[in-house]
């Protein structure tokens, strides 16, 4: 096989993005080395690399600035509606590539650098990966920042600048071991500081230093629990603080308030809350208007329940903050007053619906009793929000028939769906450009903002060339990813095998460990049966667990001590892998994802609120071997749940189990091939040394497993089985991609926002182009 072409040289053929003009490239090339001369204050003789992405970064974000400005102005012009969306997270990765394509500038920025003897690849490689998040739900917010700002709507995100991110997860002996995440060290050219804006935040009834030159925080201990409540309530005064600037000095160029009457805020603001971290915008924004601002308590509450809408994003009780009363008493004592007050008065209007259902009030009760006494955050925010949304329709049916079910029967019209998505401008056209290449010379380029065009591919699905190119683009993309691991992982990988991807946060009920019983299973089958042909497979697990979360930690431990045994058996040879990868993050998303064949979301179904991790491999051309679970389930209806590998336990099945009983023995007992798995486990076959260290592993699959795995097994077996088949098939197995790529059209996250923006903020996407003022022109042919 041809060695692949880079994405440096893949960018100088005729693209999707064009041909860069020659005044363009002079153009860049003298805005560098202004800025390698005079804001880094160096010359090429002393400059490093990480000098020289600095002075690319700041050449493309002056390309921002013109049309930032201009945009503000036209805000304060106009005076549109805007919508505030308040996350703890933002996952937002590298900015550098992703900002070049949005402007339209990749090209020519490719040329620049190339003239100037770089290598802008090299240079992209040196950017931190922004430490704002933790996982699906920041990098939702990420995604849909980009749909917002594509779709033209006047739209702020609202979070912590975190000093230190999560953690970079290193793996050391096999165990994950947290670093801090100092992605701040060299600074970052992407953001502005607004000390002009300083704003206090005040704890314990006096003035405090804010809670934001800060980590991410583990709330496993009280002093975690504090620091985390502390950082809730900091991101969300000061928010409000800025949000009610904006509404009362709202024409261009007067610094002066100008408007008195909060009658119309509604109209003015929407505020997002991203889960129930933000929840505390609700007393907060009734403490503002009551205290500061001298509303009357009624007249408070509308505007706060008109302005607010709320996004659930989880099922499991666990996951839904409750927050301790004495937190509160100590920390913020005027918030729990007005949250009694909300709750006695919501509790009123409970009784007189329902006389005499005393069950029903305490289930509705925004305080749930207890040692200690505790504030149900996600009740306060379907309280206090106009409308309640799930990420799923799997998932806001479960929301409407069981976690929220008291308050559906009370206001049904406040529920919606809001299937999430992602943008296909970081996760088509920049980590996977051969592909994106392939689709615009089939269909054009107008996919990139209208996604559901992807549909017209289904034209092409009996055009042998382009099932060729589509193969080969996959094929090129796995052998580049294989450079990777073999230099990072020393370990050889068959870049024929069947590339088996499973990255997401460990947990319980994502089910990693379904995923490890097939892959032992299979190494049994090879050692059984050493001459039998059988399809190769490189299985990639990657993902962090919390760093309090023990079980969490074994599975890590588990997963990379059965690698160590398989990699390095001579009977399996290069016909099964299996890499731990080590620090998952945005940029090694965008490397791993364009590579995969298969695509494993197989969470305990009713578990999972949504996924986007299954859009972004589906959009890339893997296949998806799942569950009915969240978005796989819409996943399965738009490209025919005959194109995806279903197996398993629907939602009803779950819950008659959960009815009748789960008896893991039984499945010990009659599969053989799983006894055989698990003994080796609990035997030390994977641990020699310590026979006895996954005692805990098995005692909770045999014992306590909430998530069933050994309750689809079988089934998952068999269907992994159907996946060997059809790989075997080459040409079949590149339709059935088409067909999932075709049909992952819905999974915008564009779609996702013009939804939220017409159905729940009231507002409408705009086409506007704002002429940004003096900047150099910039042709895209």
């Amino acid at each position: 096989m041809s060695t692949p072409l880079s994405d440096q040289e893949k960018r100088k053929q005729i693209s999707v993005r064009g041909i860069a003009g020659l005044g363009d490239v002079a153009e860049i090339k003298k805005s560098f080395n202004r800025h390698l001369h005079f804001t880094l204050v160096k010359d090429r003789n002393v400059a490093t690399p990480r000098d020289y992405y600095f002075a690319l970064a700041h050449t493309v974000r002056d390309h921002l600035v013109g049309r930032w400005i201009r945009t503000q102005q036209y805000y304060y012009e106009k005076d549109p509606k805007r919508v505030h969306y308040l996350s703890l997270e933002f996952y937002m990765g590298r900015t550098l590539q992703n900002t070049m394509i949005n402007l339209g500038l990749q090209t020519a920025c490719d040329e620049a650098i190339y003239q100037l003897g770089l290598d802008i690849e090299e240079l992209e490689e040196i950017e931190e990966d922004a430490g704002l998040g933790n996982g699906g739900l920041g990098r939702l917010a990420a995604c849909f920042l980009d749909s917002m700002a594509s779709l033209g709507l006047a739209a702020y995100g609202y979070g912590i600048r975190y000093e230190f991110g999560i953690f970079n997860q290193k793996i050391r002996d096999g165990w994950q071991v947290e670093e801090a995440d100092d992605w701040l060290r060299y600074g970052n050219p992407w953001e502005k500081a607004r000390p002009e804006y300083m704003l206090p935040v005040h704890f314990y009834g006096r003035v405090e230093p804010t809670a934001g030159g800060v980590k991410w925080v583990d709330t496993q201990f009280f002093e975690g629990k504090e620091l985390r409540l502390k950082q809730e309530y900091f991101v969300v005064a000061a928010t409000l603080q800025d949000i009610i600037r904006r509404f009362k000095s709202s024409k261009f160029g007067c610094r002066d308030p100008v408007r008195t009457s909060f009658e119309t805020f509604p109209a003015k603001v929407a505020i997002q809350l991203n889960d129930t971290h933000p929840a505390l915008a609700i007393p907060e924004l009734m403490r503002i208007l009551v205290d500061v601002e001298k509303l009357n308590w009624d007249k408070a509450w509308e505007v706060t329940r008109q302005t607010c809408a709320y996004t659930n994003h989880t099922v499991l009780p666990e996951a839904l903050e409750r927050w301790p009363i004495y937190l509160f008493e100590k920390l913020l004592p005027r918030h729990l007053q007005i949250i009694y007050q909300i709750n006695h008065l919501h509790l009123q209007r409970i009784a007189a619906m329902f006389p005499g259902d005393t069950d029903r009030l305490r289930r509705m009760s925004l305080i749930e009793e207890g040692d200690p006494k505790r504030i149900n955050m996600a009740h306060l925010c379907v309280v206090g929000s106009h409308a309640v949304n799930g990420v799923a329709q799997i998932h806001s049916d479960i929301v409407k028939n069981t976690v929220f079910k008291d308050f559906y029967e009370v206001e049904p019209g406040k529920f919606q769906n809001k299937t999430n998505g992602i943008t296909p401008r970081r996760w088509l056209l920049l980590c996977n450009p051969g592909l994106a290449d392939i689709i615009a010379e089939k269909i054009g380029d107008d996919f990139v903002t209208d996604l559901y065009q992807l549909r017209n591919l289904l034209d092409f699905i009996d055009d042998e060339a382009f099932i060729r190119d589509i193969a080969n683009v996959k094929q090129e993309n796995k052998q580049k990813f294989a450079t990777y691991l073999e230099k990072e992982y020393d370990v050889k990988i068959n870049y024929e095998s069947l590339f088996d991807i499973h990255v997401k946060r460990i947990h319980e009920y994502k089910r990693q460990l379904l995923n490890l019983l097939h892959v032992i299973t299979f190494y049994n089958r090879i050692k059984k049966n050493p001459s039998k042909h059988f399809v190769p497979r490189t299985v990639i697990i990657g993902g962090k667990a919390a760093p309090g979360y023990h079980m969490a930690k074994m599975i890590i431990k588990l997963i990379t001590a059965v690698g160590l045994v398989v990699n390095n058996d001579p009977v399996v040879g290069d016909r099964l892998k299996v890499i731990y990868l080590e620090n998952y993050r945005v940029s090694l998303a965008e490397k791993v994802i364009p590579a995969a064949d298969l695509s494993e979301q197989i969470s305990t179904a009713g578990t999972e609120a949504s996924g986007t991790g299954n859009m972004k491999f589906m959009l890339n051309g893997a296949l998806t071997i799942g569950t009915m679970d969240g978005a796989n389930v819409e996943m399965a209806e738009e490209a025919g749940e005959e194109n995806l590998f279903i197996f398993g336990m629907r939602v009803e099945d779950v819950e008659a189990m959960d009815k009748t009983g789960y008896n893991a023995q039984e499945y010990y007992q009659r599969l053989p091939e799983l006894r055989q798995a698990i003994d080796q486990i609990q035997t030390g076959f994977f641990s020699p040394a310590q026979p006895e260290l996954f005692k805990d592993v098995v005692n909770m699959l045999m014992k306590h497993d909430r998530f069933k795995v050994f309750a689809d097994y079988e089934a998952y077996m068999t269907c992994q089985g159907k996946v060997s088949e059809l790989y075997m098939n080459p040409k079949e197995w590149t339709r059935v991609v088409i067909r999932n790529i075709a049909g992952s059209g819905k999974f915008s996250s564009d779609r996702t926002i013009s939804e939220y923006a017409r159905e729940i903020w009231g507002v409408e996407p705009s086409d506007v182009k704002i002429p940004p003022p003096n900047e150099p022109s910039i042709s895209s042919s």
